[in-house]
């Protein structure tokens, strides 16, 4: 009786303790370990007319498709825009405005394995001042 009762605290304990303990990351679950690539991704780009010429003070919107959370950048001189530390497993549209005008949207797909990505983002009909 005493050997079954210290059977039935110890299988107890050891399914508490499986519980307790820190469960391994999602990555783990299939198959393998998270690469250091895997960290971050950087989005970056310029905003240009039809004719290729920055244009200064752009808006470039990003959402985050999962969540559908927006950030933005207003774009400086050279019409440059940058967007650090996307998550590699998340979906991304990017596209940019300029005074009423816009660009067409952009994907950054979870399945570019590409830790940097450079997009280009042409708005129509508007010249650089």
């Amino acid at each position: 009786m005493k050997n079954a009762i210290t059977a039935s605290l110890l299988i107890v304990l050891s399914a508490s303790v499986f519980l307790i303990a820190p469960q391994p990351a999602a990555a783990q679950l299939f198959g393998r370990e998270p690469k250091k690539e895997d960290k971050t991704r950087l989005l970056t780009g310029k905003v240009l007319d039809d004719s290729d010429t920055p244009l200064p003070n752009a808006v470039v919107y990003l959402t985050n498709s999962h969540t559908r959370a927006v950030k933005t950048y207003i774009v400086g001189p050279d019409g440059s825009y940058r967007f650090p530390g996307l998550l590699p497993t998340i979906d991304y549209e990017v596209y940019a405005q300029y005074d009423k005008s816009k660009s067409g949207t952009k994907t950054v797909s979870q399945f570019d394995d590409r830790s940097e990505v450079y997009i280009d983002l042409k708005v129509k009909g508007k010249q650089g001042k």
